[in-house]
């Protein structure tokens, strides 16, 4: 019969090595206290550092114009890059830190993870890079459909403006995920089917809507050299001065009134021209 063990004996071995590993385990601890305590001051210093030279070189006036941005005021925010910039050297520096600290106390698991957060900080400040151009992108080409839509009397000018600014913003949203390391699959799939739908919903209705304002658009290039303000003409029994000539109408004076006609009216209509008035 096999005697059973000495609990004494087991308790003092077991006991003997709970201290001798915590009798290891306490330097290390101590010195890797000790250099997240070096990291934290060399980060906090860098930082500061960062964001007075970038404060002074201008480096925020680009975040100025990120908050003149409506989907920026919206957010009721505001973007001062110069302190993003630094609070991420502030956090990249200590992620670096407590990878060496880690290592010293020696578990492996947490070393891992937190060499995995140190590797996918660089990817995050370039996709964090590319959301901010795509943003400011969007932004311009936006304030330039209005300015098109406007010249030529295009209505809901502001509501295509959206429409783009929406559209280039999405695929910005995309690419800086996709950079980031996500996969984006099917939200691609998903918004080509749906850009694809809104388009053709947009074109037939739009071009219904839209068919008279752009036959004034078309008619304006047959019309343009014929036609100058200060001319007196006579369209079906009405008789003006053209005081006023656009891409979409043309406005008499008829003595105390004023009459403003569509151009495609100049193509359908009989027009008598007086030139010598």
């Amino acid at each position: 019969m096999k005697e059973l063990p000495n609990v004494k004996e087991v308790l003092i071995s077991t006991l003997t090595k709970l201290i001798d590993q915590f009798a290891e385990f306490v330097p290390r601890f101590i010195f890797a206290f000790f250099i997240l305590f070096i990291g934290y001051v060399v980060a906090k210093l860098l930082a500061i550092v960062t964001k007075k030279i970038l404060e002074r070189v201008g480096f925020d006036k680009i975040g100025d114009k990120l908050n003149e941005i409506s989907i920026v005021k919206q957010l009721q925010t505001e973007v001062k890059l110069s302190q993003i910039v630094a609070k991420v050297l502030y956090y990249f520096i200590m992620l670096g830190f407590i990878t060496d600290a880690t290592k010293t106390l020696g578990v492996g698991a947490l070393t891992s993870l937190v060499e995995k957060l140190v590797n996918f900080v660089p990817q995050l400040i370039v996709a964090a890079i590319m959301l901010q151009i795509g943003v400011l992108v969007a932004e311009a080409i936006k304030n330039a459909v209005i300015s098109i839509c406007k010249s030529f009397n295009v209505p809901s000018a502001k509501l295509i403006g959206n429409i783009v600014f929406s559209f280039f913003l999405v695929i910005t949203l995309i690419s800086a995920l996709g950079q980031a390391g996500i996969n984006t699959e099917l939200l691609e799939s998903s918004f080509n089917l749906l850009i694809g739908g809104i388009i053709l919903a947009f074109a037939v209705g739009y071009g219904f809507a839209s068919r008279d304002i752009l036959a004034n658009i078309l008619s304006s290039f047959y019309t343009k050299n014929r036609y100058r303000e200060g001319q007196v003409i006579k369209v079906d029994e009405v008789k003006g001065i053209i005081i006023n000539l656009d891409s979409t109408s043309l406005t008499l004076r008829t003595g105390e009134t004023k009459t403003i006609f569509p151009l495609q009216t100049l193509q359908t209509k009989k027009v008598e021209v007086f030139e010598n008035e």
